[in-house]
C-alpha cells in the first residue's frame, strides 16, 4: 500500500476528530486518545478505535500489507466494519508485517507535515502516560456567566446562550486543572427549605456532550416547577415534587470538553469517574486498570484517590449539600443504572433499568456504597445529542419517581444517613461509565 494513501486515510480520521495522534509502532500504527471511543487497545500492528456515537460502527484494522491490508485500512477509515477484526492476537502477530519499514520510513514524517504535529517514535504505547488535554481558550477561565455561556454554546449542541444565561449558574471557588471555574446553581422550592435534595451532574467525561445538554434543559424545567408551585396548604400535608431542592453541576470536566477534540479524561489525563475515594481504591483501582482495561489511557484512575481538583470539589459539594439522590449523566450505552439504597425506578424515558455494577473509584461506588446515597446513572444513547422529546420523557418519569419516594415513610433524609463500608462489586465490561 503506497505510503501517501496511508497518510491520506489517517489524515481524514484525525481531521474528523476520531483521534488526536497517530504514530508508527514496530510494524503497525498506534493511536493515542479517541474522541467518543469506548475502549482503545494497542496491539502489535493493530488499531482499535471504537465509537458508538451516532451509531458509528467500530473501526478495527489489522494492517498486514498487500491488497488485503489495503482493503482493511481503507474500509475501516471509511467507517465500514472489518470482517477480520475478531481475529485472535496470535493470528494477527503471526501474519507477515510487510508494511513495517514503510510505516517507519514514510508514515511519521508525512503525518508530521500534514498536521504539523511533532510526533516522537514510541516503542510501547501501553506504557505511555495518558495524554493530557490541551490548553483551553482564554475565555474559558472567565467568571462572567455571559462570557462563559458564549464560549460554551459554541461546543455543546442544544444549549442556547439565552438559556445558559438564565440558568443562574455561579462560579464558586472550584477550578479545573487549567483554572476553569466549576459552575453550579441551586434551585430551591418556594418555601426555601427542600424536603428532598437532588444533586445532578453532567460532563464528568468531557466527550459526553449530551450530558451537559440535559443538565441545562433540566435546570429550566426545575425552575418551571418552582414557578408553578402552589403554596403549601398545611404543615401536615405530604411533600410533593414542588418541595424538591436541586443542585446542578452541568460540567464537571470543562478541560476535557473544551479540548479539541473533546476527551473523556481531564487535563491531567485522569478519568474522574475512577478517582473517587471508594473503599477498594487503594487495593483495586490500579490493578483493575492494568488487568481489565490494559492500561487504557481513557480510564486511568489517577495516581491516588482524589488526586484531581475536580473530584475533590465534587466531594465538597456532596458534603455541603447532603443530597438524598445523586443523578450522574453519561453516554452512550443507553441504559439506566442505580447504586445504593433501593428502590430504583424501572425506567426513565427510553432508558431501562439495567444495573452494571460499580468500579473502583466510580461515583456509583462511592456515593451508593460508601456514602449510602442513591446514585442514579443515566447512560444516554448518544454522546453528542439527545432528542427534546426524550429529555421531557426522562424528566417526567423522574418527577413521578421522586414523588413516590417523598411520600414513602421509609425514605431517609440524607442528614440522617451515616456512611457504610463499601462493598466490592466489580462492574461488567459490557457497558458503563
Amino acid at each position: 500500500m503506497p505510503g501517501h494513501e496511508v497518510v491520506q486515510m489517517l489524515s481524514k480520521v484525525i481531521d474528523a476528530g476520531l483521534v488526536d495522534l497517530a504514530h508508527a509502532l514496530d510494524g503497525g500504527i498506534g493511536i493515542v486518545e479517541g474522541f467518543t471511543g469506548d475502549e482503545q487497545r494497542f496491539d502489535h500492528a493493530f488499531i482499535v478505535d471504537e465509537t458508538r456515537d451516532a451509531g458509528a460502527s467500530a473501526a478495527r484494522v489489522a494492517y498486514t500489507g498487500g491488497s488485503k491490508g489495503e482493503e482493511q485500512v481503507i474500509n475501516a477509515f471509511r467507517g465500514r466494519p472489518d470482517p477480520e477484526a475478531a481475529a485472535s492476537l496470535a493470528r494477527r502477530r503471526s501474519r507477515p508485517l510487510a508494511a513495517a519499514g514503510l510505516l517507519w520510513l514514510g508514515l511519521v514524517p508525512a503525518l508530521a507535515s500534514v498536521h504539523h504535529k511533532a510526533v516522537a517514535p514510541v516503542r510501547n504505547v501501553a506504557a505511555v502516560p495518558p495524554v493530557a488535554a490541551a490548553a483551553s481558550a482564554p475565555a474559558a477561565t472567565t467568571t462572567d456567566l455571559a462570557q462563559w455561556c458564549a464560549r460554551l454554546v459554541t461546543v455543546v449542541p442544544g444549549v442556547e446562550a439565552s438559556g445558559c444565561r438564565a440558568s443562574g449558574l455561579i462560579a464558586g471557588v472550584g477550578r479545573s486543572v487549567r483554572g476553569v471555574p466549576l459552575w453550579a446553581n441551586d434551585v430551591l422550592p418556594a418555601s426555601g427549605t427542600p424536603k428532598f435534595k437532588v444533586l445532578l451532574l453532567g460532563g464528568i467525561h468531557g466527550d459526553e456532550l449530551a450530558s451537559v445538554t440535559l443538565a441545562f434543559d433540566w435546570i429550566a424545567r426545575s425552575r418551571n416547577v418552582k414557578a408553578s408551585a402552589m403554596p403549601h396548604p398545611s404543615r401536615g400535608a405530604k411533600p410533593t415534587i414542588a418541595d424538591v431542592g436541586w443542585r446542578f453541576v452541568p460540567l464537571l470536566n470543562p478541560d476535557g470538553l473544551l479540548h479539541s477534540p473533546a476527551t473523556r479524561i481531564n487535563a491531567h489525563g485522569v478519568d474522574l469517574n475512577r478517582n473517587f475515594p471508594t473503599a477498594d481504591w487503594s487495593r483495586d483501582a490500579q490493578p483493575y486498570w492494568i488487568k481489565h482495561t490494559h492500561k487504557d489511557p481513557r480510564r486511568f484512575p489517577g495516581p491516588q484517590a482524589l488526586s484531581e481538583p475536580e473530584s475533590r470539589w465534587l466531594l465538597q459539594q456532596i458534603d455541603q449539600f447532603h443530597p438524598d439522590l445523586i443523578v450522574s449523566v453519561h453516554a452512550p450505552y443507553g441504559l439506566l443504572d442505580f447504586d445504593g439504597p433501593p428502590p430504583a425506578p424501572r425506567r426513565l424515558g427510553s432508558l431501562q433499568l439495567d444495573p452494571v455494577g460499580v468500579y473502583p473509584g466510580s461515583l456509583g461506588n462511592y456515593g451508593g456504597l460508601v456514602r449510602n446515597v442513591p446514585v442514579m446513572t443515566l447512560e444516554l444513547k448518544n454522546a453528542r445529542a439527545v432528542p427534546p422529546a426524550e429529555l421531557a420523557a426522562m424528566w417526567n418519569d423522574l418527577q413521578r419517581w421522586l414523588n413516590e419516594q417523598m411520600t414513602n415513610p421509609g425514605v431517609q433524609a440524607s442528614a440522617q444517613r451515616s456512611p457504610v463500608p463499601g462493598t466490592k462489586v466489580i462492574g461488567s465490561l459490557r457497558g458503563g461509565d
